[in-house]
């Protein structure tokens, strides 16, 4: 190491940590948001209802 080097200004240390912040932001809505979106629009299973059916009666007996 070179005695005359300085160390990270605190202008530096502040935006590296601020990028890192909003860089972990980023990534946790695009890993959280499209199970949101998903889950939101899918269709319940337990709502699904079988479709109505009628009996026609039979002419002829």
């Amino acid at each position: 190491m070179d005695a005359n080097s300085q160390s990270a200004s605190p202008t530096d240390t502040y935006s590296h940590r601020l990028a890192d912040i909003v860089g972990t932001a980023i990534a946790l809505v695009t890993l959280t948001l499209p199970v949101f979106v998903i889950a939101h629009y899918s269709t319940d299973v337990s709502n699904n209802q079988q479709p109505q059916t009628y009996t026609l009666p039979r002419s002829g007996n």
